[in-house]
């Protein structure tokens, strides 16, 4: 199946609207659609509209940001409640602190020359509890200090650059209990990224499946394929069902657009069979 389970839309950090997300994904193939915005549920009921619109089948979705051996891990969930209290005020708790981390970001930024990041930033959010490192990132770009946003990571928004500034999310075990106690499928995102020792690595997917994980993603949009390879190896080797997702954010900075990627490798267990009861039909 052509499923596509992260994306995300101009409220949290992409740049196209839940309408136009779900036109993209209907026109490019994708049989089975998910919004994943970051720490928030404010375009599901758009996104769900949006796709019984256009005939496209919809899974709820969100990303929750996570600390985990000092590094933010993301968790996927799928198919959950989009209306639990729980859930939602978990959430809220999670957003709360990034007003301050992104006044920190654009004091360092500041320091180093670049003058009113949190201003120019917040002409890039839709959603200003959500304001991150991306919004900072495409300031930067239309202001020439470089010429890609992935320019502005490399030298200016990871640990030991100056607009860097480490912030506390959600623990993993708060993170998957809201959405598997909101009925949903939690999903470890993209793990290539997070460049975890083999030891670190192995203890995430273990405390992950003890507080009642049950899904990696192992086709995305920042993995390799020697990477898909490797986590599909992770999957089976876990018992985990596998998840796809081009992590898609905007026309112009995502590597992969929707429905654009691989296949899952066909040894393992998709996590929308998981979810079949969960997933919205068209008319």
């Amino acid at each position: 199946m052509n499923a596509d389970l992260h994306c995300h839309s101009v409220i949290s950090d992409g740049t196209l609207q839940p309408e136009a997300l779900a036109e993209r994904a209907k026109a490019n193939g994708v049989e089975l659609w998910a919004l994943t915005d970051h720490d928030e549920l404010a375009g599901q009921l758009r996104a769900r509209n949006a796709a019984a619109a256009v005939g496209l089948p919809w899974l709820s979705g969100c990303e929750i940001s996570v600390t985990f051996a000092d590094t933010t891990v993301h968790i996927v969930g799928l198919g959950f409640d989009i209306d639990n209290a729980a859930l939602r005020d978990g959430l809220a708790a999670t957003r709360g602190g990034r007003h301050a981390r992104a006044v920190a970001m654009s004091d360092g930024l500041a320091r180093a020359g670049v003058r009113d990041a949190y201003q120019g930033a917040l002409k890039y959010v839709g959603n200003p509890e959500l304001i991150s490192r991306t919004h900072f990132a495409r300031f930067l770009v239309e202001s020439k200090v470089c010429a890609d946003t992935q320019a502005v990571f490399r030298k200016y928004l990871v640990e030991g650059k100056p607009g860097y500034v480490p912030h506390r999310w959600a623990s993993l075990r708060d993170a998957v209990h809201w959405i598997v106690d909101a009925g949903g499928l939690a999903v470890i995102a993209h793990p290539a990224r997070y460049r975890f020792t083999a030891n670190e690595e192995y203890a995430l997917f273990t405390e992950f499946i003890a507080h009642g994980g049950r899904g990696v993603e192992v086709v995305t949009g920042s993995h390799s394929s020697a990477e898909a390879v490797r986590y599909a190896e992770t999957a089976l080797e876990f018992d985990l069902l596998a998840s796809r997702g081009s992590d898609f954010h905007s026309p112009e900075e995502s590597h992969v657009d929707l429905g654009k990627l691989p296949a899952l490798p066909a040894a393992l267990k998709p996590v929308w069979d998981a979810l079949e009861a969960h997933i919205l039909q068209p008319a």
